[in-house]
């Protein structure tokens, strides 16, 4: 049964729905099959809302078990309720179905009823409108009628053919709308039938009706239930979630309270915390005051000892001033005494009668030697006292050594003191030697450095020697040792060596004390001159407020080296010095180490000074005459202070080097014979003669027979071998010595003897077998231990066999940067292990002894393997790899030989036969097959390394019943023959026939082995790259493939591309697609554009197609998505969407394409530099110049302060230059940071923009740009004003358009302007002409020929000097004009045209109409004026437009064509619309009447300009009048100001009415009358007349009177200062009032300057005729200076109000 919420869900579902169908049963049939589909989906829909309430009930009764029994008791009635509520029987759902069907159907008559209804009413209301613009029609003919037959009566034939014309107009449009009331009557009757037959239908479903209503009550009874079960519902959910609320409220305030909880224990604790620290603090804030105070104390201490040393220096600089002042008084005197004596010796010589002048010469040297003497010994008794000091201390620590020592001296006995006697006695004589050889340099002040280099290598030699002497016994420590080296280095005497002379030198000098004293003195003398030279000549480099600190000059190559010379030849070297200080310098050459002047001369030309960067040339050669290394400097003096170049002459020596110290020969078969080599190499240039020995220990003099364990065996080897104790000069000696030397080394303060150590080499070589011996050296062992367990028996020297021997090479000559080989054989003739050590001796006493060692292992078994390590080299899994094993006999009888595989490689490696015999002295083949499994790791266990993947499996053959075995081994690499493809699927997506799309997989190999593989069996429409998907993958390398598909059909793809190995696998990789056929196509996909240069555009076309013309399948492919449905015929629109910032343009972008059509389309490419390159090249060219400009004003700083310095005394200099220092970086770094500018902040307008971009276009290297546009496709027309908004694109439809891109640098620029390509003229007024000059140059290196493109002919631009040819590197003018003819912007592209690119200019105008406006629009009256005054009036012009206006104002007076003009027909006689001369009375004096300042200017845009007019007539008038102009531009009339004024010879005057007199005045010239008979009234002038006429409009309601005006005034003077009021009245009132005319104001008084209206109105009287117009006559008397009377002509008509206007 179905629910009640099931009911109402289905009742709002049919109750939304409207349709109008006609057949009432065929819609109940549908409805009913919509009814039951609907009922099941509601049904499943009810019973999901039934479960979700379930679930809400279980939910909220768990969450509400705690809450009480209050709400469990409300829970369970409000359930009892609902289940009372839900167990009423709801309506069946067939019943329901017809229901809803039947309420549709009749709701649906009834609107059909209701529109029938409306249409009735529709059709009676436009039936009344035409009935009532029927009658108003007739009406109007009526009227029509009865005006024609009164003006056929009147006799008006206008009138008559107008009222005609009107008559037939009605009378036409009476026929039609009676014809549209006969229409109309028709379409009602038809109506209201179908009206009728609704209606009946509607009866004959009444009863239906009343089904429906009462169905409906049904329904509404149960919404109300269905209601109220909800509602229940909601009480229940209500109570739940009160209960759940109250469940969280109480958590919450538990959880509050345990948060109080916790928060008051941290406050606790950081309270106590708190205390703590203070307590903390407080000692430390103690400690530090007490550390501050100590430090005050210093400070204040420290500035007492300054105090005291500042007073101790002051009065010591007192005491040493009267010192002086003593010496110098002590000096005159003494001075004084010797010149006394010497006068007293005069005269004593001259008594005796000898020669004064030689005996004081003699004297005085005398004395002078004396003195020399005395200095003599004292240097002697220092120079001694010096000698015995170092000699204490020699002693002193030669007796800590002894003491030292921790051997006994009783075992050395009288060895040590012959080793001291040789060692002692060696080292006199290597000094007297360098003593020799020094001798004969005079002033050397050191020793050579190769004199001390070989000294040091002989004193090392024989302290080896004297080494190998104490080791005899026993060893000693290794302080000991390190200290005695040291010491040994040294001389005997090295007191001698660290003054730096020799033995000879010293014992000449002793003899000749005069000789030493004046070398002295002179030494002395250089001293202080080198010093004064270099105060006086050095000085410090400071540039730019920075001294230059490093070295001055730099030498190419830094070092002089002369290697590998011969005695007796000559070397030359170059070598380059550079200037590498801040400025000019110079230097000179000083000369060379003392020891070398003998070999080295200097080749130099002073080049003068020299600038900064600047290099010269020295030239050195080497003369050696003695082959010895010898090293020093060559030495320069510049201006900044001396520099050296250091020099080195280095001779011929041997350097030899083995290639390696150990020979391992590995496990072999006695009998074989085994031959390695040895390299021995000199990397030296001097040869020498080599001698290959064995060593005296050689172990294989002493070792263990094959019956003994290795263990033990290599244990009694190592210790029975002590070398012998002897002190021999033989070669073997220093071999010894190294043993001995290296046992110390490793000794650790313990007495160690030789066995110990061969114990240590012996585990070390055992214990690095893994890497030094094979594999089989193992096993060989491992079979000697299992078959061998006798004792040892010690063979003699005599009976051991030697096994490791040298080869035919043994001795022989080794030349310079040569390798000699050496051969080492091994025979194997016991078994065990074998160990030789050699010796390498060498002629040249430089040349240490080289040794190295020879190992090897014997096994005596009959049966033997000559290859024990297969190698398989790499092998793949599942893969058959074979190979044959030969096994070799000496043995004299057949064996039996057994192969035994390790079980756990018993399914991967097998050997066939498993038994064979092998023959006496032959060999058996044994065939090894390998077949790895995928489980070789799991099986093999430690026989296969996971990490490195090698395989070692050990074969064993067991010989006959024995139980001796052979072992081999068989190795491999095992690695996985595997193709990794990522990823394993791909799936392309939508792909359109027209292109292709592209996915990348990675096809890696899993293999250590190269692999070919290769994709095969590719359907058509996949393609591989590259290399067609065919190639070799290297080992465990990864090669990215592209995979092309291009659909060539509307479908979906599924497919598999197989990819094989060279063996043969195939890998697999799934692929998906759908193909679409898109409803457009492009006629390209590609365009490439031609190399485009800058700024210029290359454009290329292409079309649109709309081919898709039919939706049949079989005749042609339709266009469709897959699978899906076809896109329908008609018109399909298109849109181009062109990324950012990609310069293409696509042009139309939007259009709609008609099936069988095709739209053009344009693609302008136009390449442009990119904004942000511009920015920061533009920063950058501004940072340059910025720094620049700071670096001349810090110059200029510099400069002016250096004068301020010149002075200052050198203290203050000092302090003033380094505030200048740090003053200009100050500066310096402030205008940088203020000065820089961000790249964002610069305008593209701004010249540094421009400038860069200028700079980096004629830089540019050119590029290549690839830009895909995606072109959407969507069916239907676009909608030109809501756009594409309307149509719905499907993205798979998407076409792309590739564009090849490539920019080129232009052939030519523009180079005024900033580079500018833009040609702006501005604003430019209409009609006037603006011409411009642009610069163009040829930056190519080529001649260019230009050719300009065409412009409008009828556009405002033209090229008025065009350019024809450019040379490479000119510049020429091209001159472009602009003349605008229209107010709008005009913009025309210029190219610029060579062979190769194009210069696209863009020229841009904007004509202006030049527009004003003027306060004044029309007419300006300057009103009365006394005759010979002025009056002035002021307008404003505004200038509106967009330039500056050049104005000129022009009077029509002073025109000179007004007399041509004056010629025509006057003015007044023509008609007013005729009349175009607007000036009037003129002045008699011929000056102007009007004039106006200024006359002529200029108007900047939006600003005004005030003009001043002023009105002078000299004689009386009323009709002056002239015409103004503004003229801009010399020639456009921009506005007409009519001037008009009126003068006056008496201050009154009055205004109004029509004018009854000509406006153009006579010629003849009336003598105005006198003052006096002004004054006496007695001048009798006509009347003036002035006619007021009054049209009263006939018919309107009320009745309004007609109106008119006069005006009277008193004019505004100084003259008639005796009559300053005007008065006024009118006459003939009574006749007025009888006519009808009312008036305001008959009489009054006027002050000057006033003016009153006297208001007129006039209704017609009773008896007035409207054809006979009313004319009556009254005076107006107006009293001033005189009485002046007008004639008031008062004329009143009658105007119909329907009368027509004309």
């Amino acid at each position: 049964m179905i629910s009640m919420e099931d009911m109402e869900t289905s009742y709002s579902e049919e109750e939304d729905q409207k349709s109008s169908l006609p057949f009432l049963e065929k819609k109940e049939k549908e409805d009913k099959a919509h009814g039951f589909s609907n009922g099941e989906e509601h049904w499943e829909e009810s019973e999901l809302e039934e479960e979700l309430a379930g679930g809400g009930k279980m939910g909220s009764k768990d969450a509400s078990e705690g809450g009480g029994d209050q709400s469990d008791s409300s829970m369970e009635s409000l359930e009892h309720c609902l289940g009372d509520i839900n167990n009423i029987q709801s309506m069946k759902s067939l019943d329901r179905i017809c229901v809803l069907a039947l309420q549709r159907n009749l709701k649906e008559l009834n609107d059909i009823a209701r529109e029938k209804a409306l249409a009735v009413q529709k059709a009676r209301d436009k039936l009344s409108t035409c009935q009532l613009q029927i009658k108003m029609l007739a009406k109007q003919l009526e009227r029509v009628d009865i005006e024609i037959e009164r003006e056929e009566e009147a006799g008006n034939v206008a009138a008559l053919a107008r009222l005609r014309a009107m008559r037939r107009r009605l009378c036409t449009e009476l026929e039609n709308e009676k014809d549209f009331e006969f229409q109309i009557v028709l379409t009602l009757k038809e109506n209201m039938l179908e009206m009728w037959q609704m209606e009946t239908e509607q009866g004959k479903y009444e009863i239906l009706h009343e089904q429906l209503k009462k169905y409906e009550e049904e329904l509404e009874m149960q919404y109300q239930e269905r209601a109220k079960a909800r509602i229940w519902k909601e009480k229940i959910a209500a109570l739940q979630a009160e209960e759940n609320q109250r469940s969280r409220e109480k958590k919450e305030e538990e959880a509050q309270k345990e948060y109080e909880g916790k928060h008051k224990k941290m406050l606790e604790d950081a309270e106590r915390n708190h205390k703590k620290a203070v307590c903390f603090l407080r000692k430390s804030m103690a400690r530090i005051h007490e550390k501050n105070a100590k430090e005050e104390v210093k400070t204040q201490e420290h500035m007492e000892r300054r105090i005291q040393a500042v007073l101790s220096l002051k009065t010591s600089i007192t005491s040493n001033r009267e010192k002086l002042r003593t010496l110098q008084v002590w000096n005159k005197a003494m001075a004084f005494e010797a010149k006394k004596q010497e006068t007293q010796m005069r005269e004593a010589i001259l008594a005796k009668g000898g020669n004064v002048a030689k005996e004081i010469f003699l004297h005085k040297r005398l004395l002078e030697h004396e003195k020399e003497k005395q200095a003599h010994r004292e240097r002697q008794k220092s120079r001694k006292i010096e000698i015995v000091s170092q000699i204490l201390r020699e002693k002193a620590s030669i007796c800590k050594r002894k003491k030292g020592q921790s051997c006994t001296k009783a075992i050395k006995g009288g060895g040590k003191l012959e080793d001291s006697l040789l060692w002692r006695m060696k080292t006199w004589q290597y000094i007297e030697k360098t003593c020799k050889r020094s001798a004969g340099a005079r002033a050397q002040p050191r020793c050579s450095p190769s004199a001390c280099s070989s000294a040091g290598e002989r004193t090392a030699s024989v302290g080896e020697i004297s080494g190998e002497m104490a080791h005899d016994v026993l060893c000693e420590s290794g302080e000991d040792e390190e200290e005695r080296d040291k010491t040994l280095v040294e001389p005997e005497f090295p007191g001698l060596w660290s003054q730096e002379c020799d033995l000879n030198k010293i014992s000449k000098e002793e003899m000749e004390p005069k000789q030493l004293a004046t070398r002295v003195e002179k030494k002395e003398i250089l001293e202080k001159k080198m010093e004064e030279f270099q105060s006086g000549i050095f000085r410090k480099q400071i540039v730019s407020a920075r001294e230059c600190k490093r070295r001055t000059f730099y030498s190419k190559p830094s070092c002089i080296h002369f290697k590998d010379f011969d005695v007796g030849e000559i070397y030359k070297k170059k070598i380059v010095l550079i200037n590498a200080s801040y400025s000019v310098n110079f230097f000179r050459l000083v000369g060379i180490s003392e020891w070398l002047k003998d070999f080295i001369s200097i080749h130099f030309d002073p080049p003068g000074k020299m600038s900064s960067g600047m290099s010269c040339e020295i030239v050195v050669t080497f003369k050696p005459m003695i082959n010895e290394t010898v090293e020093g400097e060559v030495m320069f003096m510049a201006q900044t202070g001396p520099f050296s170049v250091p020099l080195k002459c280095t001779a011929k020596r041997c350097i030899l080097a083995l290639d390696k110290e150990l020979i391992d020969f590995g496990s072999h078969v006695v009998g074989e014979t085994i031959s390695r080599t040895i390299n021995l190499t000199n990397s030296g240039a001097l040869g020498t003669r080599f001698k290959v020995q064995t060593s005296a220990g050689d172990s294989s003099k002493c070792r263990a027979t094959a019956k003994s364990s290795p263990g033990r065996m290599v244990t009694r080897h190592f210790s029975g071998c002590v070398p012998e104790k002897k002190v021999s000069n033989s070669l073997v000696t220093p071999v010894v010595e190294k043993k001995d030397q290296i046992c110390a080394d490793h000794g650790e303060e313990t007495p160690c003897s030789a066995a110990q150590e061969e114990q240590q080499r012996a585990e070390t070589s055992l214990s690095g077998g893994s890497t030094g011996l094979g594999q089989d050296v193992l096993n060989s062992r491992a079979a000697l231990d299992t078959g061998n367990a006798h004792n040892l028996v010690e063979l003699s020297a005599e009976e051991t066999p030697v096994e490791i021997m040298l080869g035919k090479v043994t001795e022989g000559e080794i030349g310079p940067f040569s390798s000699v080989k050496l051969q080492i054989l091994f025979v194997p003739a016991i078994p065990g292990d074998v160990r030789a050590e050699f010796v390498i001796m060498f002629d040249n006493p430089d040349c240490k002894p080289l040794c190295f060692s020879a190992i090897g292992v014997s096994i005596d078994v009959p049966v033997w393997v000559p290859n024990p390590n297969i190698d398989l080299k790499i092998c793949m899994y599942d893969r058959l790899y074979q190979d044959c094993i030969v096994i070799r006999s000496r043995a004299k009888a057949t064996l039996r030989l057994k192969f035994e595989i390790r079980k756990e490689l018993s399914k991967h490696m097998e050997l066939l036969p498993k038994t064979g015999y092998i023959q006496a002295q032959s060999s058996f083949s044994v065939q090894l097959k390998f077949l790895p499994r995928h489980s070789l790791p799991e099986d093999a266990g430690s026989y296969f390394n996971e990490e490195t993947r090698i395989l070692e499996v050990p074969v064993t053959t067991l010989i006959g019943e024995t139980a001796k075995k052979v072992n081999f081994t068989v190795h491999a690499i095992v690695t996985t023959s595997d193709l990794e493809i990522s990823p394993a699927r791909i799936n392309f997506g939508y792909c359109t026939i027209y292109e292709a799309v592209q996915a990348n997989v990675k096809l890696t190999n899993k293999s250590i082995l190269p692999q070919e593989f290769g994709f095969v069996g590719l359907p058509e429409f996949v393609e591989i790259q590259p290399n067609d998907g065919l190639g070799i993958l290297l080992p465990l390398e990864s090669l990215t493939l592209d995979i092309i598909f291009k659909a060539n059909k509307a479908k979906e793809y599924s497919f598999e591309l197989t990819c094989k190995s060279e063996i043969n696998r195939q890998f697999k990789l799934s692929c998906r697609a759908v193909g679409v056929h898109p409803p457009l196509e492009l006629s390209h996909s590609l365009v490439q554009f031609a190399a485009t240069a800058l700024n210029s555009v290359s454009t290329a076309t292409l079309y649109v197609i709309n081919s898709h013309v039919s939706v049949n399948p079989v005749t042609h492919p339709v266009p469709r998505i897959g699978k899906g449905e076809v896109a329908p015929v008609g018109p399909t629109s298109f849109e181009f969407r062109v990324p950012e910032a990609c310069p293409v343009t696509v042009t139309p972008s939007v259009g709609t394409v008609l099936p069988g059509k095709k739209s053009l389309i344009e693609v302008s490419f136009r390449p442009t530099l990119p904004d942000q390159q511009i920015r920061e090249e533009a920063v950058r060219r501004l940072c340059r110049a910025a720094a620049a400009g700071a670096e001349i004003q810090k110059r200029k700083k510099d400069e002016k302060k250096e004068g301020k310095k010149s002075s200052i005394s050198m203290s203050r200099q000092q302090s003033s230059r380094q505030l200048v220092r740090d003053g200009g970086n100050k500066y310096l770094t402030s205008l940088n940071s203020s000065e820089q500018p961000k790249s964002e902040e610069l305008k593209p307008d701004s010249d540094a923009y421009m400038a860069a971009q200028a700079f980096l276009m004629r830089n540019f290297r050119g590029s290549f740009e690839k830009y895909i546009i995606s072109c959407f496709v969507a069916s239907g027309r676009i909608d030109e004003r809501k756009g594409s908004e309307n149509l719905s694109c499907s993205p798979y439809n998407t076409l792309y358009l590739e564009l090849h891109c490539p920019a080129v640098a232009p052939a030519v620029v523009v180079a005024s302007d900033n580079g500018k390509n833009t040609v702006d003229f501005g604003d430019v007024a209409i009609g006037h002409r603006m011409m411009k000059r642009i610069t163009i140059q040829n930056i190519s290196p080529e001649k260019l020929e230009l050719r300009f493109s065409v412009l409008n002919p009828n556009g405002p631009f033209l090229v008025v000097r065009p350019v024809e040819m450019l040379e490479p590197g000119e510049s020429k003018p091209l001159v472009i004009s602009f003349c605008p003819n229209e107010n709008k912007w005009f913009f025309e592209m210029l190219d610029v045209r060579t062979a190769k690119t194009s210069l696209t200019l863009s020229i841009t105008g904007h004509g202006v109409m030049p527009s004003i406006v003027c306060s004044v629009e029309e007419i300006l009256n300057m009103g009365y004026v006394i005759a010979r005054e002025k009056v002035t009036s002021t307008f404003k012009i505004q200038n509106t437009s967009m330039l500056t206006l050049r104005y000129s104002m022009q009077l029509d007076s002073l025109s000179s064509t007004r007399d041509k003009d004056q010629q025509r027909i006057p003015s007044f006689i023509m008609s007013s619309l005729q009349r175009t001369e607007f000036v009037g009375t003129q002045n008699y004096s011929g000056l102007s009447v009007f004039s106006i300042f200024p006359t002529e200017g200029e108007i900047v845009a939006g600003k005004s300009q005030d003009f001043t007019v002023t009105f002078s007539p000299d004689h009386e008038s009323l009709y002056y009048s002239d015409c103004l102009k503004v003229v801009l531009f010399g020639k456009e009339i921009a506005h007409v100001i009519r001037l008009k004024g009126a003068a006056r010879e008496h201050p009154m005057f009055v205004e109004g009415g029509v004018p009854l007199d000509v406006p153009i005045e006579s010629l003849a010239v009336t003598s105005p009358p006198s003052s006096q008979e002004a004054l006496n009234g007695e001048l009798q002038e006509p009347a003036k007349s002035i006619l007021l006429v009054l049209e009263y409009i006939e018919g309107e309601s009320p009745p309004v009177p007609a109106r008119a005006e006069l005006k009277v005034g008193s004019i505004q003077t100084a003259q008639f200062a005796s009559k300053k009021s005007v008065e006024f009245s009118l006459e003939s009132l009574p006749l007025l009032q009888q006519k009808g005319f009312t008036i305001e104001a008959v009489k009054g008084t006027l002050e000057r300057g006033q003016v009153k209206c006297i208001g007129v109105s006039w209704v017609p009287p009773a008896d007035f005729r409207p054809d006979d117009p009313l004319l009556v006559t009254a005076l107006l008397t107006l009293k001033g200076d005189i009485k002046e009377t007008y004639q008031i002509l008062f004329m009143g008509k009658v105007v119909s109000a329907y009368a027509p206007t004309k």
